[in-house]
């Protein structure tokens, strides 16, 4: 089956492999059979070892949904009552974390920080010094919407030296930038099939400790459906998800996965590296700024300051790159105009240097000046 290809250098969903769409096309099975239960635990197992967590000390939890499902049942499910959560807020996503907890009505400390630096991690502990209640401390890994990397190995050690714990929202970093559960000091961290292990959209995932995933059982229970507890306790008990699964999403997953591991984190972070060294190639040759700077990035994302030029106009030269095959995605900086060149997906360096070729082409046939401004 002849399937078109498309360069996706959005944030996600990503570009897949012809492998991952047809792995979907399976016979119908009822999703309460022991066999796709087996297919759900092995699927478990193997998330938790990309993140180099051993089965005994950490699970995978399954959710049906976007990757903003997990953010909502991590930050909803793992706050002790008479508890507060620091959240560290230097994006759109850790932003959105906030915006969850108010939902909510939580006990909620936001630190603000700049959205194209790291955090001041001595305001961090000044806080959990002041407030020996808090009960976690939530940082977003990779700020998708800016390319911000996150420092989280040290954020994770400073929330257990005050007695919280720490939940990483690695959404857009899982399964590319290498993470070690136990070297990160991560207790809780997060992301969707169509992210970093190239699948498609509509399964998700919270990696947590198992022992502080049994201890929220007597935590405040505030959602049904997003619950950790709850379909953590019913996964263990019967093999299946609480709820109907994603059925063809977790087949397409499953795929992904054996393609992760033939790849390997080494090799597969290599060639995101290669993408992103292809993507500063192509945008310095036109003259293109970014929004952060390149030691503050994540190696995955590029925000790219529009060019002051009165021509410029990102949907015309949006639609003139998508007629063509390349999918390019619109920025998350508060008062910045950007836009997003992004090195995930099942792509290598040639697709970045065709995609330039194309880029160039739009610029030129809207009377951008080149080199831009």
């Amino acid at each position: 089956m002849a399937i078109e290809r498309k360069i996706l250098l959005n944030p996600g969903p990503a570009t897949t492999t012809d492998t991952v769409k047809m792995a979907q096309v399976v016979p119908d099975i009822c999703p309460r059979e022991k066999e796709f239960g087996r297919i759900m635990k092995e699927m478990g197992e193997d998330l938790v070892r990309i993140v180099h967590g051993r089965t005994e000390d950490y699970a995978a939890v399954l959710f049906c949904g976007s990757g903003t499902i997990c953010m909502d049942v991590a930050l909803n499910s793992l706050l002790e009552e008479g508890k507060k959560a620091l959240v560290i807020q230097n994006g759109s996503y850790s932003e959105r974390g906030c915006e969850i907890l108010r939902s909510y009505n939580l006990p909620l400390i936001e630190l603000k920080q700049p959205l194209d630096a790291p955090p001041d991690l001595k305001l961090v502990e000044d806080i959990l010094k002041q407030n020996p209640d808090v009960g976690y401390v939530y940082m977003t890994h990779h700020e998708t919407g800016s390319g911000l990397l996150n420092p989280i190995r040290e954020t994770g050690a400073l929330a257990h030296r005050y007695g919280a714990f720490f939940i990483t929202d690695t959404t857009s970093s899982y399964a590319m930038i290498p993470i070690n559960v136990y070297e990160d000091n991560i207790d809780f961290c997060m992301s969707s099939a169509q992210k970093g292990i190239m699948g498609m959209t509509g399964l998700s995932f919270v990696i947590g400790r198992k022992d502080l995933i049994e201890r929220s059982a007597a935590f405040p229970r505030r959602s049904y459906y997003c619950n950790l507890y709850l379909q953590y306790q019913y996964i263990e008990k019967t093999g299946q998800m609480h709820f109907t699964p994603p059925v063809q999403t977790i087949y397409a997953a499953r795929q992904a996965l054996k393609e992760y591991f033939a790849e390997g984190e080494a090799e597969k972070w290599k060639r995101h590296q290669r993408v992103m060294d292809a993507i500063h190639k192509g945008e310095e040759e036109l003259g293109l700024r970014e929004a952060v700077k390149r030691e503050y990035q994540s190696g995955l994302v590029s925000a790219v300051l529009y060019p002051e030029d009165p021509a410029w106009d990102f949907d015309k030269v949006h639609d003139y790159c998508y007629e063509r095959g390349f999918t390019i995605y619109p920025g998350k900086i508060e008062k910045a105009g950007t836009f997003r060149l992004c090195a995930l997906g099942a792509i290598d360096e040639e697709d970045i240097r065709d995609f330039f070729v194309v880029f160039r082409e739009a610029l030129e046939s809207s009377g951008v000046k080149l080199p831009v401004h």
